[in-house]
């Protein structure tokens, strides 16, 4: 008799700016990981105050060896000033950094966009929803590795 795989143990960083946007980032992330059969204890899931604190939290995550994989959730809405661009490269450049530092899968669900309306439209509850996209990629991007260590 074969047992499936235990699911994989999964962290969610979810920054607290934007909530409007994050919250359903974050309901689209649970909603995929659940379809999956990965479960996902609030326990797991850890806020952030922006998009510039979370790879430090995430990299932080998954040098404790709790957790296979950590979903990055957050929302940076262009302004007036240049301070959309620095937070969004330090955001991406520092979760790029901390993935292959610690060889966990850090995938990136942080929204980088030019309107409010375009953050929206990209954290609903239906297929677009990023969350869902961050949480997919990161439990595929385990499964590929897990391939590449049996072969």
């Amino acid at each position: 008799m074969r047992t499936s795989p235990t699911p994989p143990r999964l962290a969610v960083v979810v920054s607290r700016f934007n909530p409007e946007v994050t919250d359903g980032l974050l309901a689209g992330t649970r909603r995929e990981l659940d379809e999956r059969g990965v479960p996902l204890a609030d326990t797991d899931v850890f806020q952030a105050p922006g998009a510039f604190e979370i790879p430090l939290l995430a990299q932080t995550l998954a040098r404790t060896g709790r957790y296979a994989g950590v979903i990055c959730l957050g929302c940076v809405i262009k302004g007036d000033t240049a301070h959309f661009e620095f937070i969004s490269l330090g955001a991406a450049t520092g979760l790029m950094q901390a993935t292959l530092a610690t060889g966990v899968p850090i995938t990136f669900g942080i929204l980088t966009t030019y309107t409010d309306e375009q953050a929206v439209l990209r954290s609903r509850g239906d297929a677009a929803n990023k969350g869902r996209e961050a949480a997919a990629a990161c439990v595929e991007a385990l499964a590929t590795l897990e391939k590449i260590r049996v072969a």
